[in-house]
């Protein structure tokens, strides 16, 4: 069911009628308007009429003006305010491709309702910047806090932190405290959220900096990162190949996955070909290393203490743990049964 109750094309058709020809030529060329549905530079319009790219643009100035005076676009004033209801309904400020994308799926068409958005004062148009978007907007006090709590949420993020979507719009409204209670659900928190560069969701549906590579995932090792994490719990490197493979449809074959999780920091082997994240305290090195770092850390332990805790660290045999134990070499037991290093 479409969003609109006009044809876009047909209100194209009678506002630009009045236009001279070679004026609703550069209109229709400019914006896409033609069957092509292809915007034209002001260069490649320039060339056609062996004019320049500067008087392009005053020609296409003098025919918007002339629009806008005509009382054909007077009469055609429902079709902006339909407009401009559509955009208060989205959150008053959105992302031009979100915008478009909402009215229709038909390129032409999203052509025609921009040129509408650029044709009428109702729309205040927000060019693409190192922060955002492009986005249009209706209101400046809605659209001042959008931007600020969006700058906000990029400042509170550290460059490895994963945020669920839905603590992310909680937070998005803690900023947003005094919007109207019409704006404050989730579908507009993340039509808003969908306006910034630096603010991004992975596909896990996670929340974090627009560069982090737990955001922008960009090989293997990324990918890997994500499937650990949300396992939560060492994995094999064919398991990990093979959840990736599932999760992000992306077929990687086991050596190339063993082979980059070895070289990533992010990684720690603990196990026969196991492995899992340095973020939950795996540490790196053979049992005997494992074992003399928690004893003198934690002091002396018993056997089974020693074994538990040398789990929660690493993937070891528990044989293996009892070996490397009973070395007198280094490590001694008290009278009570416990061990610390020699």
């Amino acid at each position: 069911m479409s969003t609109i109750s006009f044809k876009p094309q047909k209100v194209t058709k009678r506002i630009t009628s009045q236009l001279a020809t070679r004026a609703s030529d550069v209109i229709m060329n400019r914006f896409g308007l033609t069957t092509d549905g292809k915007r034209k530079t002001l260069e490649e319009i320039g060339k056609k009429y062996n004019i320049t790219r500067e008087r392009v643009r005053q020609v296409e100035d003098v025919a918007l003006n002339s629009i806008k005076k005509s009382d054909v676009y007077k009469g055609e004033q429902a079709v902006f305010d339909e407009l401009k209801v559509l955009v208060n309904k989205l959150g008053s400020i959105v992302a031009e491709h979100e915008l478009l994308a909402h009215i229709s799926k038909d390129k032409a068409t999203q052509n025609h309702i921009h040129f509408f958005l650029v044709l009428s004062d109702a729309f205040k148009k927000h060019r693409e910047d190192d922060h955002f978007h492009a986005r249009w907007s209706v209101d400046d006090q809605i659209t001042e806090k959008v931007h600020e709590t969006l700058k906000k949420l990029y400042a509170g993020l550290n460059d490895e932190d994963l945020v669920t979507e839905a603590e992310m719009i909680k937070k998005f409204f803690e900023h947003m405290k005094e919007v109207s209670e019409e704006y404050k659900n989730e579908e507009i928190a993340r039509r808003w959220l969908s306006m910034s560069k630096t603010v991004s969701k992975n596909p896990l549906g996670e929340w974090g900096k627009a560069s982090s590579p737990n955001i922008r995932t960009r090989g293997v090792k990324d990918y890997a990162y994500l499937v650990m994490r949300k396992s939560g719990s060492p994995m094999h490197f064919k398991e990990v190949a093979d959840a990736i493979s599932k999760t992000f449809d992306k077929k990687i074959h086991y050596a190339t996955c063993h082979n980059e999780l070895i070289k990533d920091p992010r990684f720690v082997l603990v196990g026969r070909g196991m492995y899992a994240l340095a973020e939950w305290g795996y540490k790196k090195g053979i049992a005997r290393e494992v074992i003399a770092d928690i004893l003198k850390r934690e002091g002396p332990l018993s056997k089974d203490e020693v074994i538990k805790r040398v789990n929660k660290e690493r993937y070891f045999k528990t044989n293996t743990i009892l070996v490397n134990l009973v070395n007198p070499k280094y490590f001694k037991k008290n009278k009570t049964g416990q061990y610390s290093t020699v």
